[in-house]
């Protein structure tokens, strides 16, 4: 062991006499300690809340969608054939997006109604795996065109549970879909209304898709909103959802004009920037409490130095030098930092996992997206919090070091 780090050591701990300096150095450790501790459990938690509803919205949306100018897209099947070809393409599937009126004998509610392939919408979709109540299976009945369709021959239609409980409806009961589209009469446009039956409930777990999306199939869809043979276009799912814009390239170029694709990330992108806008706005605001810690260190390396005065010209005098001394302080400092940045890890993830396993913080799911508060955690994060952390105090140290090195020890000793 070097006499630098010996002493650096012994230097951390006070005289019986004097208390205040190990007390100042106990300080500035738990207050490095809580700028880390904070650090890692706020970042954990908006990165889980950036991965928790990063997750609910590729659950109900695709990686990508394809689309094509104009009313719709006609020969879709065909053209989800071809994009299957391209590699890193998990799963296709057609998809119709209309808005209407849900009503019951609860209540009135604007909805969006999603077509969607039976067959093919779990190869992209969560929704057969969300299903809480029924299942998809009741969407292959067909709309007839008489209003008093006998109801064991309704169509079926999936709602969201809290749309269910709005409207306060369940499976079995009947619900009348209405398109503000009607068809064209002598007496003017005729809203056009058909009914249904709740033949599933599904929760996605996101306020905002259980309580405004209703499923039916396609076909009934294309019928409903008299579409003809089209659809909206076609979802993809893809192996890497960090890829989407490159296979999303690739498919336009494949398919051409007038097809065009849109990824997860320039649907969500205003929600997604707003998160890591914000994420970086916390780390900054919290490495604050780790600079106010790091001029604790400051003063309390000052501190060190006027006590110990006589010893840096008595070790100046026995031939160290003025690096020697310096690394002195340095040392006191540094383990001052690394001291408090372990402390704050090990707080940090001990309180992440309390938050993780217990949930004891709940939120309104009519306010958030979500109702419990998400922790993730991310060695890397931690890893530059703790490197940043240490990088401050290091610091931190430089100056009080430096000005330790300059001390006279001729003029020390001539007045002691």
């Amino acid at each position: 062991m070097s006499y630098e780090l010996f002493i650096g050591l012994r230097y951390l701990k006070a005289k019986r006499k004097k208390t205040f300096i190990s007390i100042i150095t106990f300080i500035s450790v738990m207050g490095v300690a809580v700028g880390v501790m904070a650090l890692i459990i706020v970042l954990s938690v908006m990165t889980g809340f950036e991965n928790d509803l990063r997750e609910k919205i590729l659950g109900v949306n695709a990686h990508l969608v394809v689309l094509e100018i104009g009313k719709g897209m006609k020969n879709y099947n065909e053209v989800a054939g071809r994009i299957k070809t391209i590699s890193g393409v998990a799963g296709t599937t057609a998809f119709t997006y209309n808005q209407a009126m849900l009503s019951s004998r609860g209540g009135v509610m604007g909805v969006v109604v999603r077509g969607l392939d039976i067959k093919t919408a779990g190869d992209v979709t969560v929704l057969p795996r969300k299903m809480k109540e029924g299942n998809l299976e009741g969407l292959r009945l067909p709309i007839r065109e008489l209003y008093d369709t006998p109801e064991m021959l309704l169509p079926g239609i999936v709602i969201g549970r809290e749309l269910a409980k709005n409207l306060g409806i369940s499976i079995g009961d009947e619900v009348n879909l209405v398109s503000p589209l009607g068809t064209m009469t002598v007496m003017g446009a005729v809203p056009r209304m058909v009914r249904f039956k709740v033949v599933g409930i599904f929760e996605f777990g996101m306020y905002e898709y259980d309580s405004s999306i209703a499923f039916i199939s396609i076909e009934n869809s294309q019928k409903f909103f008299r579409l003809d043979d089209l659809v909206t276009g076609i979802e993809v799912r893809i192996d890497n959802i960090y890829r989407a814009k490159e296979i999303g390239d690739r498919i336009q170029n494949m398919l051409g004009a007038p097809f065009w694709t849109r990824t997860w990330m320039e649907m969500n992108k205003n929600l997604f920037s707003a998160l890591k806008l914000e994420k970086v706005a916390m780390f900054v605001i919290l490495v604050l409490i780790i600079m106010v810690a790091a001029f604790n260190i400051v003063s309390t390396l000052i501190m060190v130095v006027m006590e110990k005065a006589k010893d840096i010209a008595v070790l100046k005098s026995m031939g160290a030098t003025s690096g020697g001394i310096m690394r002195i302080f340095m040392v006191e400092g540094l383990v001052i930092g690394i001291a408090g940045t372990i402390t704050g890890i090990m707080g940090g993830v001990a309180g992440c996992m309390l938050l993780k396993k217990y949930q004891f913080i709940k939120l309104p799911s009519d306010v958030y997206y979500i109702s419990t508060l998400p922790v993730m955690m991310d060695p890397f994060l931690i890893g530059i919090i703790a490197v940043s952390a240490v990088s401050i105090t290091f610091l931190a140290t430089l100056y009080p070091s430096w000005q330790a090195s300059r001390l006279d020890p001729v003029e020390i000793i001539r007045y002691e």
